[in-house]
């Protein structure tokens, strides 16, 4: 499997495979409405980590199965539908750097892809100058986000639109 910077030309098979992964690695942690608002309303393509080559994705057999990345920006999660305005860039002296939109198809969940994004991410992020990493991790997300070194700082739920709360976490790490 082959990693690589996705690019702009990658957005439809991005976009597909983000609501792929969503909806079907939700089942167990999320009920099937809970899933479908946060795949519709805050997972996405965020074309600024494209632009910052700073989002990866793994390709077998041609097809892109794996996607995740890292910023150096303030937006702390959600694709570009939840963009509401500038989105500056952290001082990696004091701020962490976010780790973003882990998606894996689920013919290929648990075979330690996840594991390679994050090992990219962080390696990328400390050689930027970064001494920390945050993310907001979905309840299919956390077990990953542990194994890497992560703690928990917040459990909350994201209000999405017909009145439906999903639970999520806040996780931060030192680099």
């Amino acid at each position: 499997m082959h990693l690589r910077a996705a690019e702009r030309s990658d957005i439809p098979a991005l976009a597909r495979l983000i609501d792929v992964s969503g909806r079907a690695l939700s089942v167990g942690h999320y009920t099937p409405e809970q899933a479908d608002a946060i795949t519709r309303h805050v997972f996405g393509v965020d074309t600024q980590l494209i632009e910052d080559g700073t989002y990866i994705a793994i390709e077998h057999d041609g097809r892109i199965v794996a996607c995740g990345g890292w910023s150096r920006r303030r937006t702390l999660f959600g694709g570009d539908q939840t963009k509401t305005g500038a989105d500056p860039l952290l001082d990696p002296a004091t701020e962490p750097a976010r780790i973003r939109a882990f998606f894996v198809d689920p013919s290929v969940a648990r075979r330690g892809l996840g594991r390679r994004l994050m090992a990219a991410c962080t390696n990328a992020a400390r050689h930027a100058g970064f001494r920390s990493l945050e993310l907001v991790s979905t309840l299919p997300g956390e077990p990953l986000y542990l194994a890497s070194g992560f703690t928990v700082v917040e459990r909350f739920a994201l209000s999405l639109p017909g009145g439906i709360d999903v639970p999520v976490s806040r996780m931060a790490r030192a680099l």
